[in-house]
């Protein structure tokens, strides 16, 4: 009797052992990363936090914004670095209006220059991205962290795709704080770089989740965990401080902000945030405006706690383990 109880034991175990694996595989959240890869350094630290939590199964990455085909170039070397080829890159169309041509070459591209090994997918952006959103109908989650022109262009081929979206969660806007942690909303970058995308895109009525600059003007990367970064010498790590470094060594940034970051903070760690509903709609400068008699059409985040933000952050970045495998 002994025996059959400690066995029922171990198979109970064993079975919760397994239930907890299964559940952990269900709850795997699908991933499209839209985002301007090759300006600021902050989308390649997003994009490596994104690879380092294996909370989420990656179905693709799609640049946009200017010179699209040295974004692509830059995102497919990231990728190839950390031995994740696997994931599809889509290049999103060139942009080359007055508003683009100052970032139309910038340092970070130096880094993707002759680089061939994985080239993107010939799909279009909006193409890849309504097809996924068709195939997994309210199970993939939308991450845009830079101008939306790929979002515009989803809506002018289908209006009711991005409804088929789990939720859209966004770096975008500026509800209550402006850049410098200024009291005076401003008009963001990721919104007033494509007015017109943005407005198309509050028009989808999609399930908006924004992390605006009421939050991410806070969360700097500290010189200490840039210091730990660069110990751990792993090639994720490497990657992310090779972009920080072209990026900002003209201007001198010790402790640049990592505002694309937060967004995905907010997926991986949603205690870390305060966020409240909302009704917001883009006007035509750029501003994210809330208008309180309106039902609310998103969610956007009010707060943010940075300091537990840094440390589960620096624990991922530490903890991971990407490479190729030779």
């Amino acid at each position: 009797m002994k025996k059959y109880i400690k066995f029922c034991l171990f198979f109970s175990i064993a079975m919760l052992g397994f239930t907890n694996t299964q559940a952990q595989a269900v709850k795997k959240q699908k991933v499209i990363l839209d985002f301007d890869i090759g300006d600021d350094f902050d989308d390649a630290n997003a994009l490596g936090l994104i690879l380092a939590s294996p909370e989420f199964e990656v179905l693709g990455v799609v640049v946009g914004f200017g010179n699209t085909p040295k974004r692509a170039q830059v995102a497919c070397r990231f990728l190839y670095e950390v031995g994740r080829e696997d994931i599809p890159v889509v290049q999103g169309r060139q942009t080359d209006d007055e508003f683009t041509k100052k970032h139309f070459y910038t340092k970070q591209f130096y880094w993707g220059e002759g680089f061939d090994k994985v080239k993107p997918i010939k799909q279009s952006a909006p193409d890849f991205i309504i097809e996924q959103l068709k195939k997994y109908p309210n199970e993939v989650t939308l991450v845009t962290i830079g101008p939306v022109t790929n979002l515009g262009d989803v809506m002018d081929k289908d209006p009711n795709a991005l409804k088929l979206a789990k939720r859209v969660v966004s770096m975008f806007g500026s509800f209550y704080t402006g850049y410098g942690n200024s009291p005076i909303p401003c008009a963001e970058w990721n919104v007033k770089a494509d007015i017109l995308a943005s407005q198309k895109f509050m028009a989808s009525n999609a399930k908006f989740e924004f992390v605006g600059l009421d939050v991410t003007t806070y969360v700097l990367l500290k010189e200490e965990i840039i210091k730990l970064m660069s110990y751990r010498n792993s090639p994720l790590t490497n990657s992310i401080l090779a972009l920080m470094t072209l990026s900002n060594h003209e201007r001198s940034i010790k402790e640049p902000i990592i505002y694309d970051s937060v967004a995905i903070g907010l997926l991986l760690w949603p205690e870390l945030f305060n966020t409240r509903k909302t009704y917001v709609k883009v006007d035509d400068q750029g501003y994210t405006v809330m208008d309180e008699s309106k039902d609310p059409n998103c969610i956007i985040a009010t707060s943010i706690d940075v300091k537990g933000f840094h440390e589960k952050y620096t624990e991922r970045m530490l903890t991971q383990n990407l490479m190729r495998k030779y």
